[in-house]
């Protein structure tokens, strides 16, 4: 089987975590950038980084660079790509774009180029064009210029792989589902010893730990992935390589998982997502306040994402949260606390100095990851 080079996108700061997740799934020559990792390996491997990655956005396979000054360099670059390789007039596609810092300013207009680039190709040569799909085409393509350099890839994701499945009710989420893994990846957790989230909110942080602990791939339900409407595509390939991961599925938690929050209905919100995840038997979720949490008295990790102030005047309402978390580590020897943050002046009211402090993004939010010990 041939080898192929691929490009994993993820958020700024988890391109060590990601590299490493490749890594365990056999991936080679591994190279951090900016966003994201390459690496090389098989269709097979391809799979399994779609069912297995964690901390990634997508999965692209990059098939064009070029130099692309102008709308029309980028249409003559597309046109030097033979897509009977990748489609049929019977086939649908779309085209995701992504430009800065470069003379062709308008990302609609350059993916309408490079429609127009592959839908020309098949005029001229068959007499016939594919159609637009932008929901859920059979190829779907992703444009990244930068600096007047193009890279289009083959999108083998097409949803973003951070899209679980279990929240679908909500639009905004504080973390999102791989930042959220990322950060567990982080702190070196592996499901041995107690994990408590006592601010759990909607439970993303007990539910990818859950994933983690029980050996559960993020994938291992969604119905589609880009690469299934490739015209490669090995249904049987990704058939065994799915059940063999569900097979690989630990049926109980070796250690405690739980989450708690002030309300009834957050409470509520979090043990329905817990079992749209399939894990609501595992994790055990409690109205509490962290003022007065008691740990287990087996020592393992707590980790958090309060509130980072962003409001006018809500910034001094959460300093006695903030000092509260600062208490818990107090009395809690061996427990590590992990507090994720935007907020500088907010992580200063833990009263304590952190062990660690590693750098972030909440979306375009610059945040650290600090871990607090009594």
């Amino acid at each position: 089987m041939s080898r192929h080079r691929f490009f994993a996108t993820c958020g700024r700061g988890i391109e060590p975590i990601l590299a490493n997740e490749l890594r365990a799934l056999g991936a080679k020559d591994i190279a951090q950038g900016r966003g994201g990792v390459t690496f090389h390996g098989d269709r097979q491997l391809l799979y399994r980084a779609n069912l297995w990655l964690r901390t990634a956005v997508r999965v692209l396979q990059p098939i064009l660079e070029a130099h692309t000054p102008s709308p029309e360099a980028l249409y003559e670059a597309v046109r030097t790509i033979n897509w009977q390789q990748y489609l049929t007039p019977d086939h649908t596609l779309a085209v995701d774009s992504n430009v800065r810092d470069s003379r062709i300013t308008h990302s609609k207009y350059a993916a309408l180029r490079v429609k127009d680039a592959i839908c020309d190709q098949f005029v001229d040569r068959i007499g016939r064009r594919p159609s637009v799909n932008v929901e859920r085409p059979h190829l779907a393509l992703n444009l990244h210029i930068a600096r007047d350099q193009a890279v289009l890839s083959l999108d083998s994701s097409w949803d973003s792989l951070h899209k679980r499945g279990y929240r679908p009710h909500l639009t905004i989420a504080p973390l999102n589902e791989a930042l959220a893994a990322a950060l567990i990846q982080r702190t070196g957790w592996n499901g041995t010893t107690p994990f408590v989230d006592p601010l759990c909110g909607g439970a993303v942080l007990p539910i990818e730990a859950a994933w983690l602990a029980l050996h559960r791939p993020p994938g291992l339900t969604r119905k589609h992935f880009g690469f299934m409407g490739w015209m490669d595509f090995e249904i049987g390939e990704w058939t065994a390589i799915r059940d063999e991961a569900r097979q690989g599925v630990k049926k109980a938690l070796e250690s405690t998982i739980e989450g708690s929050d002030l309300r009834d209905d957050v409470i509520d919100h979090a043990r329905q997502n817990a079992r749209a995840a399939g894990i609501g038997h595992a994790v055990t979720f409690t109205r509490g306040d962290v003022r007065t949490l008691r740990l287990p008295e087996t020592p393992g990790v707590v980790m958090c994402n309060p509130p980072y102030g962003e409001r006018i005047g809500e910034e001094k309402e959460l300093v006695p949260l903030y000092a509260s978390l600062g208490a818990l580590a107090r009395r809690s020897p061996g427990w590590s606390i992990w507090v994720f943050t935007g907020n500088p002046r907010l992580a200063a009211a833990v009263g304590l100095p952190p062990r660690e402090e590693l750098a972030f993004y909440n979306g375009k939010i610059p945040c650290r990851l600090l871990r607090f010990e009594g």
